[in-house]
C-alpha cells in the first residue's frame, strides 16, 4: 500500500489559529500557583482544575474545526516565533509553532480530558494534603509540557515538551519527598529518563546535520522514502527515547518505582501523558524514519512483544495493587509499539488502543486510589478482600475497566488490542502469537487483581473502614467507565479512526483495515484470556488468600523482583560506573595530583638545597672564590702541559 500524508497548509485564523492556547492556560496555571503561593493556598486547587478545563474546551472546538475541513487539508500549521534565528538576511534556523492534525488534535483531547478529570478526582484525593496548591500546579505543568510535546510542528519544540514531562515527572513522583522510597523513585526516573533523552537528542542532530531541518512539513520532502544507513541510525536513536518515556526494555525499571507518587500521579502518567509519548514520537516520526518493513519498525515491533510479555510476567507477582497496574501498563504499552511497528495498517490500532487504554487505565489507577482512601492508603491486596460490598461504584467502575482491559468481548479493549493482534499476525506472525500469549497472561493477573481486591472473604486489619469514596472522586470513576465500555467499537469499526488519522500519517483512506470479530487468532486470545481468569478465580478467587505471600518457584521470584531489572542494571552500569570512578579518582590523586605535586615538592626541596650555599658570610665567599681559582688555574696548567 503506498503511504501518502497530506500537505500542512497555514492557518492564522479560528480556534486552531489560536490552538497555542491549549498548552497557555495550564501554563499560567502552574505559574500563578507556585508564585503567588500564600494567595492562592485556598482555592489554588479549583484553579488549577479551571485551567485544565478550559485547555480542555479549546481542544474540542479546535477538534470541530479540524473535522469541518477536507481530509486532504486536515494538516493545519501555526507559526508563533522564531526560535533560533538565522544569519542576517537569511531565514530563521528554526521556527517554533504548532502542527494541528489528527494525531495531535487526538493525544490533545486525550491529555485534557482523562487530565482534567484526574485534576478533579485530585481535589477529593489531596484534600487532606496541607501541599494540595503545589500539587496542582505540579499537575498543571505536566499537562502543559505534553501538549507542547504533541502539538509542536517540530523536533525542537517536541524536545522541550518532552524534557518538561520529564521535569513534571520528578517533581510529582517525589512530591511526597519526606518519604526516602518516593524520592529515590523520583531520582531514578530521571536518571533512567535522561539515557532514553540522550538517544532522541542525538537522533536530532543526526537528523539536522542529514537533512538540514527539524520540521515535520519539511522532513516530509527530505527523506522522501529515502532508506540508509543513517534513517537506520536515527530510528534506533528515536526508539531508544521512545523506551525511556514509554518504560519499554531496556529503560522500563522506572516506571514500578515512580509508584511512589500520589495515586493521581500514577493515572496521569499511565494513561493521558508521560508513558504515551514514545508511541507518539514513533508514529510521528513514522512516514520518515519507521516506515512499513524497515530494519528500524520491525525493532520497535520486537520491543513492543518483549515488553508486552515481560510487563505481564511482572504482574502476576504483585500484591501491591499500583504496582500491578504499573507493571498492567508497561504491558499495554508494549501492545501499542507492536502496532506502531506495523506501519499505516498498525497505527490506528496502536492508537485507538492508547486512547481507549487512558480511559480505562485511569478509570483503574483512580478506582485503586479509592480503595486506598477508604483502607488507610493500605496497597497490599493481602489485605482487602469483599471490598464490592463496601465501595460499590468503585467496583463496578473498577470492574468496567477490568473487562476492557482484558479484551472482554464488545468493550473498548476487545476492539483495539484484538485489532493489534491480527494485524500483527498477519505481518508478523511470531510477533502476534506472543502478543495472543500476552493477552492470555493478562485474563490472569487482571482477575487476581480484582479477586483479592473485591472478592472472598475480608482480610484488613480492625482499624480499618473501608467506605465509599466521596462524589468528587466516583464522578470522574463513572465518566472513565463510559469510555471503558464503548469507545473502542467507535474507533475500530468501520474504520473510522484509520481514515481520521491517514492524513497525517500516511496510508490510503480508502484502504482501511476492516475488524474481524472471528479469526484464528481472536478465537485463541479470547481461550487464553477465559483460561488465565478461570485458573485465577481458582487461585484467589475460591480459595483462602494466604496473609503472606508464599515463596514461589524460580519465575515467580523472577517475577517478583521484575525480572531482575534492577539487578541488571546495577551489574552492567553501576557497579562498572563505581568501579570506574574508584580508578578516576585513583589516577587523579595518584597520577595527576602525584605528578603536580611531585614537582611542586621536587623543586622546594632542590631550592631548600640549593638555599644552603647562600650563607651570607664574605669569609665563605671568599674561600668559595680562591678555592674556585685554584681550580680552574690548576686545569689550565693540566691543558697546557698536554
Amino acid at each position: 500500500m503506498e503511504s501518502h500524508i497530506a500537505e500542512i497548509v497555514q492557518h492564522t485564523g479560528g480556534v486552531i489559529g489560536n490552538s497555542w492556547l491549549m498548552i497557555a492556560f495550564p501554563l499560567v496555571g502552574a505559574f500563578i500557583l507556585l508564585v503567588f503561593n500564600r494567595f492562592t493556598n485556598r482555592w489554588g486547587h479549583l484553579l488549577g482544575v479551571a485551567m485544565s478545563l478550559a485547555s480542555f474546551v479549546v481542544a474540542v472546538l479546535a477538534f470541530f474545526e479540524l473535522i469541518g475541513f477536507g481530509p486532504e487539508e486536515r494538516r493545519r500549521a501555526v507559526h508563533l516565533f522564531e526560535f533560533i534565528p538565522g544569519m542576517p538576511g537569511e531565514p530563521a534556523m528554526v521556527d517554533m509553532g504548532l502542527l494541528i492534525d489528527p494525531l495531535s488534535i487526538s493525544f490533545a483531547l486525550l491529555i485534557t480530558g482523562v487530565g482534567s478529570l484526574i485534576h478533579i478526582y485530585s481535589i477529593g484525593y489531596m484534600s487532606h494534603d496541607e501541599h494540595r496548591r503545589r500539587f496542582f500546579s505540579y499537575l498543571n505543568l505536566f499537562v502543559a509540557a505534553m501538549l507542547l510535546l504533541v502539538l509542536a510542528d517540530n523536533y525542537v519544540g517536541l524536545f522541550i515538551g518532552w524534557e518538561g514531562v520529564g521535569l513534571a515527572s520528578y517533581l510529582l513522583i517525589g512530591f511526597w519527598q519526606f518519604k526516602p522510597s518516593a524520592a529515590t523513585a523520583a531520582k531514578k526516573a530521571f536518571v533512567v529518563n535522561r539515557v532514553g533523552d540522550f538517544g532522541l537528542l542525538v537522533g536530532m542532530f543526526v537528523i539536522w546535520t542529514s537533512f538540514g531541518t527539524l520540521a515535520f512539513k519539511d522532513l516530509g520532502a527530505e527523506v522522501n522514502g529515502v532508506q540508509n544507513g543513517t534513517t537506520l541510525a536515527i530510528g534506533l536513536l528515536l526508539l531508544l527515547g521512545a523506551c525511556g518515556k514509554s518504560a519499554q526494555l531496556p529503560l522500563q525499571s522506572w516506571l514500578l518505582d515512580a509508584m511512589e507518587g500520589p495515586t493521581p500521579v500514577s493515572a496521569l502518567i499511565h494513561a493521558a501523558t508521560m508513558v504515551t509519548a514514545g508511541v507518539y514520537l514513533v508514529v510521528r516520526s513514522g512516514a520518515f524514519f519507521f516506515p512499513e518493513g524497515s530494519g528500524a519498525a520491525l525493532a520497535v515491533s520486537i520491543v513492543g512483544a518483549v515488553t508486552l510479555l515481560a510487563g505481564a510476567i511482572i504482574g502476576c507477582a504483585k500484591d501491591d495493587i499500583k504496582k500491578g497496574l504499573a507493571g498492567s501498563t508497561m504491558s499495554q504499552i508494549g501492545y501499542m509499539m507492536l502496532g506502531a511497528g506495523l506501519g499505516p495498517a498498525g497505527y490506528a490500532f496502536a492508537i485507538g488502543h492508547l486512547i481507549t487504554h487512558g480511559f480505562f487505565k485511569a478509570n483503574m489507577f483512580l478506582g485503586a486510589g479509592s480503595v486506598m482512601h477508604g483502607m488507610n492508603d493500605e496497597v497490599d491486596m493481602r489485605k482487602y478482600g469483599a471490598l464490592r460490598k463496601f465501595m460499590p461504584i468503585t467496583f463496578v467502575t473498577f470492574f468496567i475497566g477490568y473487562l476492557a482491559i482484558i479484551g472482554f468481548p464488545l468493550l473498548s479493549g476487545y476492539f483495539t488490542k484484538d485489532g493489534i493482534i491480527e494485524t500483527a499476525v498477519h505481518h508478523q506472525p511470531i510477533l502476534g502469537w506472543l502478543a495472543v500469549l500476552g493477552a492470555g497472561i493478562t485474563g490472569f493477573y487482571m482477575s487476581r487483581m480484582v479477586f483479592m481486591t473485591f472478592f472472598g472473604e475480608k482480610r484488613w486489619a480492625d482499624d480499618a473502614h473501608p467506605h465509599e469514596s466521596p462524589l468528587v472522586m466516583t464522578v470522574p470513576l463513572m465518566v472513565l467507565s463510559l469510555g471503558s465500555l464503548g469507545l473502542g467499537a467507535y474507533l475500530v469499526l468501520n474504520g473510522t479512526l484509520y481514515r481520521f488519522l491517514s492524513p497525517a500519517v500516511g496510508g490510503d483512506p480508502a484502504a482501511a483495515p476492516e475488524f474481524h470479530f472471528v479469526t484464528t487468532p481472536g478465537l485463541a486470545t479470547l481461550a487464553l484470556v477465559a483460561v488465565g481468569a478461570a485458573f485465577a478465580w481458582m487461585r484467589y478467587g475460591r480459595a483462602e488468600v494466604p496473609a503472606v505471600q508464599p515463596r514461589g518457584s524460580f519465575l515467580t521470584t523472577f517475577a517478583r523482583r521484575d525480572l531482575y531489572g534492577d539487578a541488571l542494571n546495577e551489574s552492567l552500569f553501576m557497579r562498572p560506573g563505581q568501579w570506574l570512578t574508584r580508578l578516576a579518582v585513583f589516577f587523579d590523586n595518584r597520577g595527576i595530583d602525584g605528578i603536580v605535586n611531585g614537582l611542586a615538592a621536587g623543586i622546594g626541596g632542590s631550592s631548600g638545597r640549593l638555599r644552603r650555599i647562600q650563607t651570607g658570610f664574605a669569609r665563605t665567599y671568599a674561600l668559595s672564590i680562591f678555592i674556585g681559582a685554584a681550580l680552574l688555574t690548576g686545569a689550565l696548567l693540566l691543558v697546557g702541559n698536554i
